[in-house]
């Protein structure tokens, strides 16, 4: 497929025609370029060329391919649902049949759809493509060859557009060339982009390379006449050729590993094709017999091939006479049309085989492991169009850690995933259910990072109650953090609709418990008093009630509070203006309201006042007064029922409950440490709870402890913080 000059349709049928013959297909290629010709007459491209040009190079990128006939048809037909009048699908699929309407629909651009930037714009329609090429991977292949036209002929765009292509062409069709093995079209799409981002850049490795150009074809010509030598000797079938490096993975090496040009050790490079892979091992053999191998180098792509189906014997020697450093490929016929070609290598068209695009696409995901997990992630992933291009590029595209399943099979993760990233990549259920993980026999935190070679086997467990939240922050690809959050929304859901259910059913009883009239909780009722209590909806209320966010006693006394038999307000404050008749008698609970002494009074136990904090009286229905700290969230938007109260004086042997809560990083013994302040402090501990994060190593201790007063609170509170590993140390309002 090396082919780059233009080529007139004459000479893109000479290529059709050496492995296309039947005059039916012959007929229907004609009959697409007849279509697009005239269609496309009176358009031109940036370049002032005829527009059908464009589609000729497609379609002749597709022949070389060895691409079927629908598919040369569709890739002549491409562009005119989108830029011809008057042609729509329909048009399409009533000459040309359904298939190819399918394909030219799947690389058509989305339009009449607004969208609120180019970004979305762009990852709808790639997502749209990926989602048609999950089903045909004809759609990529046609796709692909527009897009290098289109790069060859990018000269003549605005430098912007330039930018803006070459970028896009980098991220998404080099990466999905390279995923399906056609190297041919993944060099040269990265170094038409690379020329077009850092012009700079690129023209400084093109003169390095060129600089030494003829003394490396003199290197790499001595080094293939002594392998010649040696393949003559032994009677072995062969190719052998010299392999330049495209300029952008020179690039990426002086980059991603900061080598100088003179470092990178595979510039001189020769391949092998040899017809079978007896004689590839063979011939191995004999090359290490000559000359010493560089340790660490050698890689057998051919019993442990790419995940994009790529197989060879890569080694490294060196040649002792000049002490020159070659890279040796070593791959049988069939295994070089792969590398160069990939899945279009693999799939060609043969005309006396039963064609079916099903078996194909069926072939395909069975041969290529990550193309099974990308049609999964296609069929299950978000509606964003943004999400699942994040997805899909961090997952597939720069997956680069390959592990086994205990049966073999490899799994591609990006850099960095765990056991959890690994599982969902199996199946989402997997993923659910997983409790631990072995890698290479050996038990291992769910946590740790795994590496190109490692064998997992996932442990799981049908009463596992699943992912936990914390996984989020571990795992690495997108598609199990999508999982993952897709459980925890659906549990959150569920836990909600039963929260509903449970705050509805604790309303009624409580209006069963006081005899209240029900028609005084129906949902016009409920409406008018959200605001109030700082809910947006009934349901949000009734999650409130079943969590105890809010106390029911403040809703009841909202819904009842024009009932004839219960106290109004101003009969309230009549009492409450009332001058006493006796003296004053002491609060059970050490508050006191002013000038009153025939209304019961406690302490609220949301916020659980102490002596020493700001107080205010809340005149609850059938309760008496309830004390809340002034800044108690329940009654912060109350207007008309609050009244001053004060704390008694003489409380010091009195003992308060309240609740703390304390962040801090797991250690040994700190627990014992919190213990040992609280007795140094002379606090009584009612209550412990401790909690650890695996995550990120944070201990949360929840305790309930007795104090005297806000000062004895603030003094143990001063003191706590004092503790080691201890963050932050919280009074908690319920």
């Amino acid at each position: 497929m090396s082919q780059k000059k233009q080529v007139t349709f004459e000479e893109c049928m000479e290529n059709v025609q050496t492995y296309i013959k039947r005059p039916e297909n012959i007929e229907l290629i004609q009959k697409a370029y007849d279509f697009a010709y005239e269609h496309h007459k009176g358009q031109f491209r940036k370049s002032g060329e005829p527009y059908v040009i464009h589609v000729i190079q497609v379609a002749n990128t597709l022949a070389l391919m060895h691409c079927g006939p629908k598919t040369i048809a569709a890739g002549l037909l491409h562009d005119t649902v989108e830029d011809c009048q008057g042609v729509t699908t329909d048009t399409i699929t009533e000459l040309f049949g359904q298939e190819i309407a399918t394909l030219v629909d799947a690389v058509t651009k989305i339009g009449a759809i607004k969208f609120k930037d180019e970004e979305e714009y762009l990852a709808s329609n790639h997502r749209k493509l990926f989602i048609a090429m999950a089903k045909d991977i004809r759609v990529i292949l046609i796709k692909l060859a527009d897009r290098l036209h289109n790069m060859r002929t990018l000269q003549y765009m605005r430098p912007e557009k330039q930018k803006k292509i070459a970028r896009e062409t980098l991220s998404v069709y080099a990466p999905i060339a390279h995923r399906l093995g056609i190297s041919e079209i993944k060099n040269e799409l990265e170094d038409l982009s690379f020329k077009y981002l850092d012009y700079k850049k690129y023209e400084e490795i093109k003169d390095l390379v060129k600089q030494r150009e003829s003394d490396r074809n003199e290197q790499v010509h001595e080094m293939i006449s002594d392998i010649e030598s040696i393949m003559q000797e032994y009677n072995i079938q062969y190719r052998i050729f010299g392999r330049s490096k495209h300029f952008y993975s020179i690039y990426k090496k002086m980059v991603t590993k900061n080598k100088r040009f003179e470092e990178i050790l595979d510039l001189l490079a020769i391949r092998i094709v040899t017809d079978s892979v007896v004689h590839c091992y063979e011939i191995l053999g004999y090359i290490h017999a000559k000359y010493r191998p560089i340790p660490g180098r050698f890689k057998d792509y051919i019993a442990m091939p790419k995940a994009n189906m790529y197989q060879s014997l890569h080694t490294t020697i060196v040649e002792p006479e000049h002490g020159n450093i070659f890279e040796i490929q070593i791959r049988t016929e069939e295994m070089d049309a792969i590398a160069e070609r990939g899945v279009a290598a693999h799939w060609k068209y043969k005309e006396n085989r039963n064609y079916t695009p099903e078996y194909e696409q069926k072939e395909i995901e069975d041969k290529l492991s990550w193309f099974r997990d990308f049609s999964m992630m296609t069929d299950e992933e978000s509606e964003d169009p943004l999400e699942y291009m994040n997805v899909l590029q961090k997952d597939i595209f720069e997956a680069n850690v390959y592990c086994l399943t205990p049966r073999g099979k490899v799994i591609a993760l990006p850099s960095g995933s765990c056991p959890i990233d690994f599982a969902y990549r199996i199946h989402t259920e997997v993923g659910n259910k997983t409790v631990g993980a072995k890698v290479n026999g050996a038990i291992v935190p769910l946590n740790t990072p795994l590496k190109t070679g490692d064998v997992v086997d996932i442990l799981t467990n049908n009463n596992s109650a699943g992912p936990s939240a914390d996984w989020i922050k571990i795992v690495k690809s997108g598609h199990a953090r999508n999982k993952i959050r897709a459980f925890l929304q659906k549990q959150e859901q569920q836990s909600r609709k039963e929260s509903i259910k449970l705050g509805q059913s604790m309303l009624e009883d409580e209006f069963k418990r006081l005899k209240l009239d029900p028609k005084l909780m129906d949902q016009k009722r409920l409406e008018s008093i959200l605001t109030s209590l700082s809910f947006k909806s009934v349901d949000d209320l009734y999650v409130g009630i079943a969590m105890k966010r809010v106390s029911l006693q403040s809703i009841v006394d909202r819904l009842v509070k024009n009932r004839s038999n219960m106290l109004e307000d101003q009969e309230i404050m009549k009492i409450y203006n009332k001058q006493p008749a006796h003296v004053t008698k002491h609060s059970s609970c050490g508050v006191i309201v002013p000038g009153v002494d025939t209304i019961a009074v406690s302490l609220a136990n949301c916020c659980r006042p102490i002596p020493g904090d700001s107080i205010i009286g809340y005149i609850s229905k059938g309760q008496g007064v309830k004390v809340h700290r002034a800044d108690c969230p329940n009654i912060v938007n109350e207007k008309k029922r609050l009244i001053p109260v004060q704390w008694e004086e003489g409380l010091d042997e009195r003992q308060y409950e309240v609740n703390l809560i304390i962040h801090s990083d797991d250690r040994n013994y700190l627990l014992s440490d919190i213990v040992t302040t609280l007795q140094q402090c002379n606090v009584y501990l009612k209550h412990v709870d401790s909690a650890v994060d695996d995550g990120n190593l944070e201990a949360t201790t929840k305790l309930t402890v007795s104090v005297k007063n806000a000062a004895h609170l603030q003094n143990l509170i001063s003191n706590l913080k004092k503790v080691r590993s201890v963050n932050e140390v919280i009074r908690t309002i319920q």
